[in-house]
């Protein structure tokens, strides 16, 4: 199974594969990759001659077969023929390309896009596809701890990718990254619309995406999200607190949830900070999965929570939570439901 990285590294050294199947439940690097292909490995006048586009849907009761004798004609042009099956997930019958995968047809590049999911592997087809030559990537989700980090990741590339341009320099405050990744999700494609907006919306001057960028850009709020009820608790300030909670229980943006199920996160990561023989921030870091400059945050609120209310107050979310799905609890609005916990954590 080949990963995203050596696929891109092989096309772009016009190393190229009879087959491609690209399927995963993260459908950007599906995109990534086909979009690649589709753009690059023919010129612009053989694209007219020798590059067919063909959805799944549209293929008569699921059946390969049409693509299969497309993929079998010659390239008009003399160089490659390219034929990018987008929607594969549509396809039923896989027969017909079982049988190419025996003798492809040397100067055709065939790509398959199969999104949110990926073909039956017990096939022989897909068992043996490698060994004939093509290249199978699947694209994983991203699981939630791991988007911030991404996010990082890519302002960081795109800041590469400008200073070896010659252009201004990009930076991403490590907060905003948090609040990114909690507020849009795991979907790579969203998160990559979101950070191309702040930064090309960035005022001239600006190099740091900061909250105030994403509140204008994005309409993120910088003083009503779970961080900033975060640093509420962390300083105990009620007021605040209640303020921010109010404002989620009156928002259809912000479920509680979701959002407790990152204060749950926070708190229990307190718990193990607790714990922790050796406090220092690379250690800690690891030890909580989180980058350096939020070590800071689990210092301080463990001077406002000993162990012991750190125990109490993941308590306190579970009971909440098991209210949320109706366990004794017939009527309890969302507003109720904060107002009793934030009291609860902050008393």
């Amino acid at each position: 199974m080949a990963k995203y990285e050596e696929v891109m590294i092989g096309l772009k050294q016009g190393k190229y594969a009879p087959a491609y199947m690209l399927c995963g439940k993260e459908p950007y690097y599906i995109d990534l990759v086909a979009n690649y292909i589709e753009n690059n490995v023919l010129d612009e006048m053989a694209r007219e001659f020798d590059q067919t586009i063909i959805y799944g849907k549209d293929l008569s009761g699921g059946d390969v077969s049409p693509v299969i004798g497309a993929a079998r004609g010659f390239a008009m042009m003399g160089g490659y023929k390219v034929i990018i099956v987008k929607e594969a997930q549509n396809i039923k019958k896989w027969e017909a390309l079982t049988m190419y995968m025996d003798n492809p047809q040397p100067s055709t590049i065939l790509v398959f896009c199969y999104k949110y999911g990926s073909p039956d592997k017990r096939l022989n087809l897909f068992k043996n596809w490698e060994k004939k030559g093509g290249v199978l990537m699947e694209s994983e989700q991203l699981r939630d701890y791991q988007v911030e980090k991404w996010i990082r990741d890519y302002v960081a590339d795109e800041a590469n990718r400008r200073k070896a341009k010659g252009e201004e320099e990009i930076r991403i405050d490590e907060k905003v990254a948090k609040i990114l990744a909690d507020s849009i999700g795991t979907d790579l494609t969203q998160i990559v619309g979101a950070l191309q907006k702040l930064i090309d919306g960035r005022p001239e001057g600006v190099k740091v995406i900061d909250a105030a960028l994403v509140e204008r850009n994005i309409g993120i709020s910088k003083d009503f999200n779970v961080f900033e009820l975060q640093d509420a608790l962390i300083k105990g300030d009620v007021v605040k607190a209640n303020r921010i909670t109010q404002y989620f229980a009156s928002s259809k943006d912000h479920p509680m949830v979701k959002e407790l199920g990152i204060l749950y996160g926070f708190f229990a990561n307190l718990m193990i900070y607790h714990y922790l023989p050796d406090k220092s921030d690379r250690v800690a870091a690891s030890a909580l999965g989180v980058s350096p400059y939020f070590v800071k945050d689990y210092a301080a609120a463990a001077k406002r929570y000993s162990a012991g209310k750190t125990f109490a107050i993941i308590g306190y979310f579970r009971e909440i939570d098991a209210r949320l799905k109706g366990i004794n609890n017939p009527s309890a609005k969302d507003a109720d439901l904060w107002k009793e916990l934030i009291y609860k954590i902050l008393h």
